[in-house]
């Protein structure tokens, strides 16, 4: 779509409207001519075809300072002309701009409603407002639309009949959205989860699960050694996946075989996570490479498709095969040495090449890019303004995305503590010890959904990744910890229903396979790996909540920080609470599902308000109306019961219009 004094789209009344689109090309005051690229190649493609012509033409990159001062020159010009007709025409013009601003009123209003206005709009309302977040123009939607009334675009969709999309064997990955001096790239309409996503997440419900049991199966200090290494492997497969899903765009058969690889791997890597710390660690190792090094040839074949973020891509494919290299020394090291190396992997592989939030908009990278970039100014302002133009377009994570997955990741782990206190019963009256501790495993869990969801993740002003460098850093890494301190107690929460230390817990009750797990006295490490793991999950869960900027509720109970405060108080006593060695199961499970609800309890009380009763409305209901009858035959109906039939009552004629009370 073009614009200019010889070129206008008119809709209207004469009124230009541009249907939302972004100007392709437009005219300077002195008839060159200016074209606008939406990206790098775009922009020498456009140079290509144009230099063949003998017109004089501009040709700028959208969003650049070369074409913000060109709208600005043109902008300036147009409004010169329009001071130059007010003084000519007098009054007939301003009556012309009194119906020009009308229109343009009701085309922003109309233009709010279509699928831009409301794809940014919900974004902001949920996560935060945003001032470096652009959209890029969606160019193939254009096929099934036709302009209307010049206000607004009216879709076709007899066209979308004809308009199915074909599954190819391969397609060009493109780069869903990115980072540019400063700006952030989007496109208007969020990013959704595809399904082969979800597969990948029911694979690792088997993972949580066999790493926690693993660890429950012999609460020491080794077991939490090995809980960790393993837990945080398997993120970093998760995480690795979502990222190249989240960056790159291509939706064909060879993304779905490379998704098909990876949980060859992660199955893989699955089945030898019991016995890897004695004969199997070398297939666990062999497996989780496997995948990385995949990561890193997919990144390093990019390079050659994708030049345009080829330095990003090179950093994130040296830092995986160095992070492998460490990986494979670890089979040829001996324990304890294994584990100096081990944790180097893990740090480097996390740490410099994790995906992790940079700027307080969407963009993920590695940390290390962040600190080199931001601290080279102060070694050298060369050094800064060549690592800037350096890593000029960085691909950037898709903040809807991001945390849906996350959400996901979380619910399964949620799931995962539910299906742990599953038991079988075979007395005839099995309502006795076990079931009671599994009902207040129960209402643990769903205490925690009910704080994370509904209460830390609810009334969110700005969201931790669009808010600060720091919030976005913690919000990522926190949730690491808090999903394995979970895991972790979830565990040790399974094998303490079971347990027959308390009154009215007969093993025998018990199936045959639950009784021969069933122990008669508590384990120290069971009762550590129980409290310690739900305490730092719920202290990590604080912090999650501190990372975001959340909405002030007028008139509230409690502030968020004191709030915040009581529930740290109580995850520091949950820690605490395998020192009270007199507790059985019962009492314990008992004991810490009163601290969490006691949390929710705070959390619901705070965030009331003072003077608003909790248990609904009191007092007479309030009714507005506007009808063609009169107050006193609307009460005298409410009083009778009669039924009011509005077109008799229009005959008489009278209309009232007020707020009319009746108790």
């Amino acid at each position: 779509m073009s614009t200019g004094p010889d070129s206008r789209s008119t809709g209207s009344g004469g009124h230009p409207h541009h249907g939302g689109r972004r100007l392709r090309h437009f005219l300077r005051p002195d008839g060159r001519r200016v074209h606008v690229a939406q990206s790098p190649e775009d922009e020498r493609k456009l140079r290509l075809q144009l230099e063949s012509t003998n017109d004089d033409f501009d040709v700028y990159l959208h969003g650049s300072p070369e074409h913000l001062e060109a709208l600005r020159e043109v902008h300036g010009h147009h409004e010169r002309r329009r001071d130059a007709l007010r003084v000519t025409h007098g009054e007939a013009y301003d009556e012309f701009e009194k119906v020009r601003w009308e229109l343009d009123a009701l085309s922003t209003e109309l233009h709010m409603i279509t699928q831009h206005g409301i794809a940014l709009d919900a974004n902001f309302t949920k996560y935060g407002y945003a001032a470096h977040l652009r959209t890029r123009a969606d160019h193939d939607s254009s096929a099934s639309s036709t302009v209307g009334d010049g206000l607004s675009e009216v879709h076709d969709w007899e066209a979308e009949r004809n308009n199915g999309s074909a599954i190819k064997f391969y397609r060009r990955p493109v780069v869903r959205q990115y980072h540019h001096k400063g700006l952030l790239w989007r496109a208007p309409q969020s990013e959704e989860v595809a399904s082969f996503e979800l597969f990948v997440d029911l694979l690792y419900v088997g993972i949580i699960a066999i790493t926690g049991d693993t660890a429950a199966d012999d609460p020491s200090g080794a077991s939490l050694l090995h809980f960790c290494i393993t837990f945080i492997i398997s993120w970093k497969v998760w995480t690795d996946f979502t990222l190249m899903i989240s960056w790159f765009d291509s939706d064909d058969m060879v993304q779905r075989l490379s998704v098909l690889f990876i949980l060859a791997c992660i199955f893989g890597y699955t089945t030898n996570v019991v016995d890897a710390g004695d004969r199997t660690y070398t297939q666990l190792i062999a497996f989780f490479l496997a995948a990385r090094i995949f990561s890193g040839l997919y990144f390093t074949w990019l390079i050659a498709v994708l030049p345009t973020i080829r330095p990003i891509l090179v950093w994130n494919a040296c830092i995986i095969f160095i992070c492998c290299a460490l990986w494979i020394a670890t089979i040829h090291v001996k324990e304890p040495n294994r584990q100096a190396l081990i944790w180097i992997a893990i740090v480097l592989g996390k740490y410099l090449a994790g995906p992790l939030a940079d700027f307080p908009v969407d963009l993920y990278g590695g940390i290390s890019i962040v600190v080199l970039i931001r601290h080279s100014k102060h070694v050298s302002p060369r050094l800064a303004a060549w690592l800037e133009g350096l890593f000029e377009f960085v691909p950037a994570v898709n903040i809807e995305h991001k945390t849906e997955r996350t959400n996901a990741f979380v619910t399964l782990v949620f799931g995962y503590s539910v299906v742990g206190l599953l038991y079988q019963n075979r007395s005839s009256i099995g309502v006795n010890a076990f079931y009671g501790k599994a009902i207040l495993g129960l209402m643990q869990a769903f205490a925690f959904n009910w704080i994370y969801f509904e209460i830390d993740n609810s009334n969110i002003y700005m969201h931790a990744i669009r808010r600060k460098i720091w919030s976005s850093l913690l919000w990522n890494l926190t949730h690491l910890y808090f999903i394995m301190g979970f895991v972790l107690g979830a565990a040790a929460l399974s094998r303490l229903v079971i347990a027959h230390d308390c009154p009215n817990a007969d093993p025998d009750t018990l199936a045959e396979a639950y009784t021969a797990r069933s122990a008669a006295e508590l384990h120290p490490g069971l009762r550590w790996f129980y409290c310690v793991g739900i305490g730092v999950a719920l202290f990590w869960m604080a912090i999650i909540s501190i990372t975001h900027i959340h909405k002030d509720v007028s008139g509230a109970r409690l502030k968020k920080s004191q709030r915040l405060t009581f529930r740290i108080a109580v995850a520091i006593v949950l820690i605490c609470l395998p020192t009270a060695h007199r507790l059985n199961s019962l009492q314990l499970v008992a004991t810490v599902t009163g601290l969490v609800w006691l949390v929710l309890l705070v959390e619901l009380y705070g965030l009331s308000v003072i003077g608003v009763s909790l248990f609904g409305r009191h007092g007479r209901c309030s009714y507005t109306a506007e009808c063609p009858m009169r107050k006193k035959d609307l009460e005298e109906a409410v009083r009778t019961g009669e039924r009011l039939e509005i077109g008799a009552l229009a005959e008489k004629g009278t209309v009232e219009k007020g707020l009319f009370e009746f108790s």
